[in-house]
């Protein structure tokens, strides 16, 4: 993906190192298990952000950030690159198709070990998630190395597809969506499924500006397939149970980003209906 010319988005609190250290029980393959079965939170966040009671260290406040230079710091470089263009698309696709929406840009907080949301506390195993609370979306970069190793996901688009469903949960909330679909599996689903949807209306536009190398798309549809209820549910327990997804599956929300990517229209998003 070629995002090094796109500048950094403004909206980015670096809250990384702000805290002291983070204790998981249980680590190593608990830790990745935990991380599979809530990444990508929606609906209600705060179901799964209480986990910061069982954590040693400081805790970092709420817009506490460091604001150091961005350097060499490839990853910090990116993230600013990809906020800032779903920034730019976003305003741009909500007064084209949807004028009686006023946008506002929400914050990218980067985050290690654990953090402090609107939503409750957090730790890295949650995975990156967006708090309607704070209309904020919260990242380690650690995840993009799960995404890689554990997930078998590599690539900068399938890391700015991550971005990008989060960024999705933000125009739910402005949409009211957010609201709307709450209290069961099923809501939770719709929730889920449109955000790789509106993450695919962002890729559409990525690609109409000439930013997507041959192979990328496939990253995100690698990355989409490989964190479907299905997918997680046979990899960490060894059977599927259709009606306790959260998310959809695997072949669900290949289609769904699939489908926001051809049209680049957010009415063909309608996951609920």
């Amino acid at each position: 993906m070629r995002w090094s010319d796109i500048g950094q988005s403004s909206n980015v609190e670096d809250r990384r190192g702000v805290g002291g250290p983070m204790m998981i029980g249980g680590g190593g393959i608990g830790v990745l298990i935990l991380a599979l079965a809530v990444w990508l939170c929606g609906g209600d966040p705060s179901q799964l952000l209480n986990t910061g009671s069982q954590s040693g260290g400081d805790v970092p406040q709420p817009g506490a950030a460091s604001n150091r230079p961005i350097g060499d710091d490839q990853n910090r470089a990116f993230a600013g690159a990809i906020e800032k263009s779903l920034e730019t698309t976003w305003r741009q696709v909500l007064s084209q198709q949807a004028p009686r929406v006023r946008y506002t840009d929400p914050k990218l907080v980067l985050f290690t070990g654990q953090v402090r949301s609107a939503c409750g506390m957090a730790e890295t195993a949650v995975g990156p998630f967006y708090c309607p609370g704070d209309q904020k979306l919260y990242l380690d970069f650690a995840f993009f190395d799960e995404l890689r190793q554990e997930f078998k996901a590599p690539g900068d688009f399938a890391q700015a597809y991550v971005i990008a469903h989060e960024f999705g949960h933000h125009i739910q909330t402005l949409m009211g969506t957010m609201d709307k679909l709450q209290g069961s599996n099923r809501a939770s689903v719709a929730l889920e499924l449109q955000a790789d949807c509106y993450a695919g209306v962002w890729g559409y536009y990525a690609q109409k500006e000439g930013r997507l190398d041959a192979g990328d798309a496939q990253e995100a549809l690698r990355a989409a397939s490989a964190v479907g209820d299905d997918t997680i549910q046979q990899r960490t327990q060894g059977y599927v149970r259709p009606d306790s997804f959260t998310h959809g599956s695997s072949q669900q929300r290949i289609q769904w980003f699939s489908r926001g990517m051809q049209s680049g229209d957010l009415r063909q998003c309608q996951t609920y209906k």
